[in-house]
């Protein structure tokens, strides 16, 4: 379970096929009502907007994205991500990460938070192997299709209903 406040990311690009699975999963995810505590963006390709929320303070933030995994298509992982120090960056990357923050890839757009100091601690990727012959146009292949259905069924477990009640946490509290 991941407690405190969550910013739950869909990133990729509508018009790239399966790349848009993480806005979609975002899109049905928000469909279900998430908790108070949990807020959903479609930041799409536009990294500054991911890092512009973070500037609200988060105690855990989950990426959504499609990636090449090396699995079948429509797999998902869910994985701690380590972002790196901006310091730890060649200076070529630093340059590039600089140079165009609109479009950033998340990395990048973590990457930049972290350097701003408004990466919450734990920072996760929820990602989908992606069909490599959907690469341009809208729509997803079908079995990216059912991981968006899967992946917001996933997410529901996770941050709802394995959430303790307000009655578990006086229990707990002793009070």
């Amino acid at each position: 379970m991941i407690a405190g406040r969550v910013l739950v990311a869909g990133v990729g690009n509508a018009l790239r096929g399966d790349d848009a699975f993480g806005v979609e999963a975002a899109r049905r995810f928000s469909e279900e009502a998430p908790p108070e505590r949990v807020t959903v963006l479609e930041s799409g390709i536009g990294g500054i907007s991911l890092v512009q929320e973070l500037m609200r303070g988060y105690d855990a933030l989950i990426v959504l994205d499609a990636e090449p995994l090396r699995d079948r298509v429509g797999g998902l992982r869910f994985v701690q991500l380590e972002v790196p120090e901006l310091d730890e960056l060649e200076p070529e990357e630093r340059a590039g990460l600089l140079a165009d923050t609109h479009q950033a890839e998340p990395t990048r757009a973590l990457t930049l938070a972290r350097a701003l100091g408004v990466l919450p601690p734990r920072v996760y990727l929820l990602g989908c192997q992606a069909d490599p012959e959907r690469d341009f146009g809208p729509g997803l292949s079908a079995a990216v299709g059912d991981a968006v259905e899967e992946s917001a069924g996933w997410l529901r477990r996770l941050l709802v209903e394995s959430m303790p009640t307000e009655d578990d946490h006086e229990a707990g509290s002793g009070g």
